[in-house]
């Protein structure tokens, strides 16, 4: 008979202490983040939501341009997995019969139970291009076979599948929260150190400069810079000038944070060694102290992103920001804009619904990374 030699319960909690005295400071942070249930739940629909914008046309259940003209203003469909009380071996969708109000002309969707379309994974479409032309594809991650329609979010006014263009809206409110805090993020570090490692007349230069800006309401100025925005200008050159207006205000808060940072730290012992080896003042602010503030600088960045995405929402609702035929999240709310569209047609307001949670997940992920940049408390 063989015995297993067992460890002694002290031995192994010394060890887990010495793991946890060893650890470097990235893995402390990521042990008390996964304590975070919140942060994760955020760090994961986050994932999600660029997965999916970031393969928006193999997501999408058809072209965003696509337009149904026997369908406008049609409700989500339901998804069903019963027929008649007996489970069925997939999810499926009735057909759609449309009839009209002899009075009000008001089209009317009712679900034809004698036709039934299986959801599929994998099914093949019209051919659509991948990433603006790189490559072909005719695949979809799901959808129903022809000649069947599948609208799980409804159609707008034009009759277009409001899920397929809210995947495609992800991509551009998405990625102009990131590019936009990318432009703060330097402009913020670099005004911010400087301000913090040189004080005196330069510091007093800069956070006059800060002062002025912050003061500004934020929505009037945004509108301002907007508004002088060529309407005729081509989508992709106006989504690098919003992400340029959006960015005008966003790094004053980093830039306080590395200031405040560097006066803390251009005193320590490390800096103080780093100038008498000759090291340059650029030097000492990247290689020294910016990483020395790292942690505090993700959590900031992480926080900056909802406000971008907000942004650029509120000014597309309003018209100021991007416009038809850049399809966004803010494009698409300004399509319910009029009260009486919404109560006739609340589907219109799903995007709305997705803006929220990326917001949501976003601050919740900050959270946690804020509680975790300090893993010693």
């Amino acid at each position: 008979m063989r015995f297993r030699n067992r460890q002694d319960p002290t031995e192994a909690a010394l060890t887990a202490e010495e793991k946890y005295y060893i650890a470097t400071q990235w893995q402390l942070m990521w042990q008390r983040l996964k304590k975070h249930k919140l942060a994760l739940a955020g760090m994961i629909v986050l994932a999600v939501a660029y997965a999916s914008s970031l393969f928006a046309e193999f997501v999408a259940v058809e072209d965003v341009y696509k337009r149904h003209i026997s369908y406008m203003y049609c409700p989500a469909q339901r998804v069903h997995i019963l027929h008649e009380g007996r489970p069925q071996w997939r999810p499926f969708v009735y057909g759609i019969k449309v009839a009209r109000d002899p009075v009000t002309l008001e089209r009317h969707y009712y679900e034809d139970k004698s036709v039934r379309y299986p959801i599929r994974l994998f099914v093949d479409s019209e051919p659509y291009q991948m990433w603006g032309g790189l490559f072909t594809s005719q695949t979809r991650l799901f959808g129903i076979d022809e000649p069947g329609v599948f609208f799980p979010f409804g159609t707008d006014n034009l009759g277009r599948d409001i899920f397929s263009r809210t995947v495609h809206a992800a991509r551009i409110s998405l990625s102009i929260g990131l590019v936009g805090v990318a432009l703060s993020f330097v402009l913020g570090c670099v005004l911010g150190g400087i301000s913090g490692y040189y004080g005196g007349a330069v510091d007093t230069v800069i956070q006059r400069i800060i002062e002025f800006l912050l003061s500004i309401p934020t929505i009037p100025l945004w509108m301002a810079l907007a508004a002088a925005v060529p309407a005729e200008w081509p989508p992709l050159r106006t989504y690098f000038a919003i992400t340029i207006i959006l960015s005008v205000i966003g790094w004053c808060g980093l830039a306080r944070v590395v200031r405040g940072r560097l006066i803390s730290l251009r005193e320590e012992d490390y800096i103080l060694a780093a100038r008498v080896a000759g090291a340059t003042s650029a030097s000492i602010i990247r290689r020294h102290l910016l990483p020395a503030c790292l942690t505090y600088l993700i959590v900031n960045l992480t926080l900056a992103i909802p406000g971008m995405i907000l942004g650029e929402t509120a000014l597309s609702y309003l018209g100021l920001g991007l416009r038809a035929p850049v399809v966004s999240w803010g494009v698409l709310l300004s399509d319910a804009q009029d009260i009486k569209v919404v109560l006739l047609y609340p589907w219109l307001l799903i995007p709305g619904f997705f803006v929220v949670l990326a917001v949501l997940a976003f601050n919740f992920l900050g959270d946690g990374l804020r509680d975790a940049a300090d893993p010693y408390r």
